[in-house]
């Protein structure tokens, strides 16, 4: 193969490498929290965030837009987040970032 087609291909080859990573890192960043909430907590929680499905209804789970909720302090919401309450597991999986995004999330339901 001559010199200046091996360095073509080789060039091509790196192109590619750093196009595929960097599909990967925007594939990572656009885990948003509303994506992290629809996959962790909306089962039971609900999409609106009112605690009306039926998993949401068994457990009691309070209505996020609800003044006991929008009340609880960022710490607080975050402990119950990564370290569980009640029935609620612990999502000991997510990054701080998460957690603090999730956080922010739920105040988005405010009435």
């Amino acid at each position: 193969m001559e010199k200046g087609m091996k360095r073509t291909l080789t060039m091509l080859a790196t192109l590619c490498a750093v196009g595929l990573g960097a599909t990967a890192r925007g594939a990572k960043a656009d885990n948003t929290a509303e994506s992290t909430f629809k996959a962790k907590c909306a089962m039971c929680h609900g999409a609106d965030g009112k605690g009306e499905t039926p998993t949401g209804k068994s457990m009691k789970v309070k209505d996020f837009a609800s003044e006991d909720v929008q009340k609880m302090s960022d710490a607080d919401l975050s402990a119950a987040i990564s370290g569980g309450k009640g029935k609620m597991p612990a999502y000991k999986t997510l990054s701080a970032d998460q957690v603090k995004a999730l956080v922010a999330y739920i105040r988005t339901f405010k009435k």
